[in-house]
This record gives C-alpha cells, sequence and structure tokens, in this order.
C-alpha cells in the first residue's frame, strides 16, 4: 500500500488530470449541442472520485470493508441542505466546516461502536447504521421524507462583499470539484507515507502483530474511520451543490455498493486508483444505459470480469504492466483449454493454522 510508484503512474495521472481540466475547451467540438450535459456528467464524476477515494482509506489502506460509507456521503448532503437558509446564499466559510464537523462527530460515534467488529461483523454493523439513518431520513417529515430537501442557492464564496468564486457558475463549480480531488488525493498520498499511515499499513497487513508491538490499533482505525467520513461528507456537500437536493437515496446501501463497485474497478490501496475506477464507472454505466434497460446486468457482468481478469484493478495494468505471458498464466479461464487440467503444483492446498493469540 505505501508504494513508491514507476515514474509512468505520475505522468499518466498528470496526462489524465490536463485532459480532464481542458475538457471545457475540447469538450464542446467533440460532444456538441451535449456538451452541457458533458460537462455535468464530468463534474459527477470528479465528486463520485472524492467520495471513492474516502472509502479506499478504510477498505484498501486500513482492511475495513464498509457497506454503509453513503450514511455520511448523504450526511453531508443534508447537512448543507437543512442548514442553507431559506432566502439568500449560506457563507461556505462556515457551511463547510459544519459539514466536516458534524460528520466527523457522526464517525466519531458509529467508528467507536463499529470498530470492535471485524470481517463480516464490521461490513454488516456498518450497513445497518447506514440503513437506520436511511430510513429515519426517509420517514421524517423534517427531512422532506422520500422527496428529500430542495436547496435554493448554492453557497457563496465572498469576502467583504467582494465574489471569489461564483459557484453558480457551471465552469466555475467544475473546477472547485476539480480542486477538491487533486487536494483530496495529495492529502491522502501525504497520510499514506507519514507514520500515521506506515502504521494503518501494518495494521493491514496484521493487526494482531501490531497490538504485540504496542500499538493502539482501535485508536488508529477509529481517527481513519473519522477521516474517511469527512472526505464522504464533502463529497456529498458537492453532489447536493450539484443537483439543488439532498435526497434519501444518496444515504442507501446501493451507493454504498457502488462506490465500492468504483474501488474494486479501479483498485484498492493505490489512491489514484479510486478516481479512475470513479471515471471508468460513470462511463460504463453512461455507455450502457444507452444500448438496453437491462444495462444492470451488463455492469455486474464487467465488475465481474474485472475482479476475474484484473485483481488488482486499472491501477495494476498502470503500475505493473502485464506481458502477455504472465497475462496466460495469471487468467482464471486459462484451465478452461480442452484436454489440460490444472498441474499438480496449483492444486489448492489448505490454509496453514492461524497463530494463537495470547
Amino acid at each position: 500500500m505505501l508504494h513508491t510508484y514507476p515514474k509512468r503512474v505520475v505522468v499518466i495521472m498528470l496526462v489524465l488530470t490536463a485532459i480532464v481540466a481542458i475538457f471545457p475547451l475540447w469538450g464542446p467540438a467533440v460532444f456538441g449541442a451535449q456538451s452541457d450535459f458533458m460537462m455535468e456528467k464530468m463534474t459527477l464524476m470528479l465528486i463520485l472520485a472524492l467520495f471513492a477515494m474516502s472509502l479506499d482509506l478504510l477498505v484498501g489502506i486500513v482492511g475495513l470493508v464498509s457497506l454503509g460509507h453513503a450514511l455520511f456521503f448523504g450526511l453531508g448532503a443534508y447537512t448543507l441542505a437543512l442548514a442553507s437558509p431559506a432566502f439568500s446564499p449560506a457563507a461556505i466559510w462556515w457551511m463547510a466546516p459544519l459539514v466536516m464537523l458534524v460528520a466527523a462527530l457522526a464517525a466519531l460515534v458509529v467508528g467507536f461502536l463499529v470498530i470492535r467488529t471485524r470481517g463480516i461483523f464490521f461490513i454488516m454493523t456498518t450497513l445497518a447504521f447506514g440503513q437506520m439513518l436511511y430510513y429515519f431520513v426517509s420517514t421524517s417529515r423534517h427531512t422532506g421524507g422520500t422527496d428529500g430537501v430542495f436547496i435554493m442557492f448554492r453557497p457563496s464564496v465572498e469576502v467583504g462583499g467582494a465574489v471569489l468564486l461564483d459557484l453558480d457558475n457551471p465552469l466555475t463549480f467544475f473546477y472547485v470539484c476539480l480542486a477538491m480531488v487533486v487536494v483530496g488525493y495529495l492529502f491522502l498520498r501525504w497520510l499514506t507515507r507519514s507514520f500515521f499511515g506506515q502504521v494503518l499499513d501494518g495494521i493491514h497487513d496484521n493487526e494482531h502483530r501490531m497490538e504485540a508491538l504496542g500499538y493502539a490499533t482501535g485508536h488508529y482505525k477509529l481517527v481513519a474511520f473519522v477521516i474517511s467520513g469527512v472526505m464522504a461528507s464533502l463529497a456529498g456537500m458537492l453532489a447536493a451543490m450539484q443537483y439543488g437536493f439532498a435526497n434519501p437515496s444518496q444515504l442507501g446501501w446501493h451507493t454504498s455498493g457502488e462506490v465500492l463497485m468504483m474501488l474494486i474497478l479501479g483498485g484498492m490501496g493505490t489512491v489514484f486508483g479510486p478516481i479512475l475506477g470513479a471515471f471508468a464507472y460513470e462511463i460504463l454505466q453512461h455507455t450502457f444505459e444507452h444500448l438496453t434497460t437491462h444495462w444492470p446486468i451488463l455492469m455486474g457482468i464487467t465488475i465481474i470480469l474485472a475482479v476475474l481478469i484484473l485483481p488488482r484493478g486499472i491501477a495494476g495494468l498502470i503500475i505493473d504492466p502485464p506481458s502477455r505471458a504472465s497475462l496466460a498464466k495469471s487468467s482464471p479461464l486459462r484451465w478452461l483449454k480442452p484436454g489440460r487440467a490444472a498441474p499438480a503444483s496449483e492444486a489448492v492446498k489448505p490454509a496453514a493454522p492461524a497463530p494463537r493469540e495470547g
């Protein structure tokens, strides 16, 4: 996880970032009348990339698979919607810290309870907390029920009455979202390379050993859980700003499942992989939706093939491009050729017994 990536990774990511950054220049020439729609779609991809990076801190770096991460995504959206004035825009200088504070407190409470569990129990408890908030929001009249809450004005970015950024401008909002993704990536990259990140790496590899070395692993996981929740809430706030409403669907388990599929598709534990996964997932979904009304079937098949053929995701192809021989050797379909059986050396072996605790 704490990789020093080859130079080609830096070059590829810089090139892709530049392509996204100059989209307003080449987008209209390529998409024509649909360029405004594609700008909105590109902005959504950036928001989802930030959301996916926040989950990667838990899943890919710490090793905690969460199915309730949408709780913080939706919480950021609802905090913005409920705290915004009805007839004037809120100042971003107090709205963004408020969203982060609410998410941090929620993550602290939820994390304190779920961090005590492991494996399937952690997955189910995070799912339970997410669904509890989902049903509360969808049935409460204070949160608009299933209709959600509309946001009449996007937050303002002003100093002394002078407007610094007009977030109502789609182009400005696009670049704000791009800047948030870049800052989020740089922050996570710094975090994973710090001493704190090294401890998280050790917890992912062998938590019992880290405990034996004297590290309070529960505290480290809790801090990572809070950081992840805060980043997800910022993505939720941006999503609410883009579409002008907060809806219970932003809290649902399917939202958590979708962002988890983005991680699988892009590559977990790489920090930049979730960005690629978010873009790839949305591009595939947009393509499949125009092919058939049963596009979820195609998406499911694609994710299954990605797990089988690209276990390290798209990021794995960039970090270590496989040769033709290695692809043939690692392919899960290699033993389907007629008249060929798996060698005895690759037969399934029983797992080694786990070391005894205490």
